[in-house]
């Protein structure tokens, strides 16, 4: 006989906790929405409740939403705080950000000399006083200016471009800038056993080759020659892939030929992840988290019945429509 799942939820506003798994039916919650997404800077979260009680959320009130079922438990799948309230006649309406939200609220100028693109990412996170979980090197560069004009938010996704890495933050609100290798986790789909709908969309590559062109006099002379004149950059040009199209990627910050060739390499992988990609939707699923590895099974579709990167993800959960989640994702590999 199969187990039938009940949802539960945590939510920590500011001091009130709202728990259903101790008092199932003390809840007003009406409807719960949380927005998880790579290609995003700061997360997202909207909670609408109804009028009853004294329960009064307030901007700035820190959030933690916890989902799953009475059985097996909670996971944490957000840490943030309050943004904005909005009252009605019978509803409240709770807007919430990721804690990675003053990342789009700092901004700096500075010049980096002889960093890393980890080092850089670690400094302007403690400018924004977001914690780091973990920060991988990425690409070296003998210099690289922040432009105080645009957030510190824009300039983590920047170096991460750079570097083929993936910037975003943890269920804990920890900033996360690393390498996607596999995946932090693995999690197995069956279609007809966790998939309500799927849809894949296929697209040609965008470029066979790349070539990375930087515009400083690095090259082969050291670090130290960043700030020199030259009339030939291609001591700091890099290349990657064979092939047509070609694609030029011309970034300011590229001084090296070590540089260059890296760029061009994370951008060629870039290229080729976005040949396949999809959404799906299952049945609540908390545990799947950006960074993690979906495993598809008995798709009815051999393209599908593969590994993908998670990229975004999204948690509904209301009194009419249940519990469910929705990942969109895209290739682990190049595709042909």
């Amino acid at each position: 006989m199969t187990k039938e799942l009940s949802p539960a939820y945590r939510l920590t506003i500011g001091s009130k906790r709202i728990d259903t798994t101790d008092e199932p039916r003390a809840s007003t919650v009406v409807a719960l929405e949380v927005r998880l997404d790579l290609d995003v800077a700061v997360d997202g979260v909207t909670l609408v409740l109804g009028r009853a009680g004294t329960f009064k959320p307030a901007q700035d009130d820190k959030l933690v939403v916890e989902l799953g079922y009475d059985d097996p438990g909670l996971e944490r799948v957000l840490t943030g705080t309050v943004a904005a309230v909005e009252p009605g006649l019978t509803t409240i309406r709770v807007l919430g950000h990721g804690a990675a939200r003053p990342l789009l609220s700092t901004f700096v100028d500075r010049t980096f000399e002889s960093k890393s693109a980890g080092d850089i990412v670690r400094d302007l996170a403690g400018e924004a006083k977001v914690d780091v979980a973990r920060a991988e090197d990425g690409v070296q560069l003998p210099a690289y200016v922040v432009d105080g004009r645009r957030p510190v938010a824009h300039h983590l996704h920047d170096l991460a471009d750079l570097s083929g890495f993936d910037v975003y933050a943890n269920d804990e609100g920890k900033l996360v800038f690393e390498r996607f290798g596999g995946g932090q986790k693995v999690h197995v789909l069956e279609g007809g056993k966790h998939l309500l709908s799927l849809d894949g969309r296929r697209r040609p590559p965008a470029a066979g080759t790349v070539e990375a062109w930087g515009v400083g006099g690095g090259g082969g002379r050291g670090g130290e020659a960043w700030a020199w004149l030259v009339k030939d950059f291609g001591s700091s040009k890099g290349t990657a892939g064979s092939g047509a199209p070609t694609m030029v990627l011309e970034r300011a910050a590229i001084r090296t030929s070590t540089a260059a060739r890296a760029a061009a390499r994370a951008a060629l992988t870039e290229v080729g992840r976005r040949g396949l990609r999809g959404r799906l939707v299952t049945l609540g699923r908390p545990e799947i988290r950006l960074g993690d590895t979906i495993h598809l099974r008995e798709t009815g579709e051999d393209a599908l019945d593969a590994r993908f990167q998670v990229r975004a993800v999204t948690h509904r959960l209301s009194k009419r429509r249940g519990f469910t989640t929705t990942i969109e994702f895209r290739s682990l590999e190049r595709s042909a």
